[in-house]
């Protein structure tokens, strides 16, 4: 089964490089964790544009790089991921990464939430953040 397995640009002009090797990786990510790939949407967005999704969808008032919106039933992911650009970009610069290991890092972060992860204890975190450097040192495009 093919990756199922979509990339858009909403307010900004972006577009990810090697989209067909980022959902491979996704995809070998997503079986390895014991799931399937349903759909999911990577939506990249400005700043203001994920801002107006936090507040009206979370009730959240600041920025973010990311909100997850999990479709996913039994094993299949499915969801959409919006990805602030501009977040990852001011990320990458505070955390003294690339810009585009920020942006692997992001993309397979919301998939590990499709999976089942989740980020709201130190613990949580601590198993996020191996998880992603676990997929990102498995990332060869």
């Amino acid at each position: 089964m093919s990756a199922e397995i979509f990339f858009y640009s909403e307010d900004v002009d972006f577009s990810i490089k090697n989209p067909s090797g980022i959902a491979s990786w996704l995809n070998k990510a997503i079986v390895s964790e014991g799931k399937k790939v349903g759909e999911i949407s990577i939506i990249f967005c400005s700043d203001e544009y994920l801002l107006e999704m936090n507040q009206k969808h979370l009730n959240h008032d600041y920025y973010t790089d990311i909100i997850t919106f999990d479709y996913s039933e039994g094993n299949l992911i499915s969801g959409d991921l919006f990805i602030s650009i501009d977040r990852v970009k001011d990320n990458s610069v505070s955390f003294g990464a690339s810009f585009v290991n920020e942006l692997h890092r992001v993309v397979v972060h919301g998939v590990l939430h499709l999976c089942g992860y989740s980020d709201k204890t130190p613990e949580q975190t601590t198993t996020m953040r191996e998880k992603e450097n676990f997929y990102l040192s498995l990332l060869s495009i």
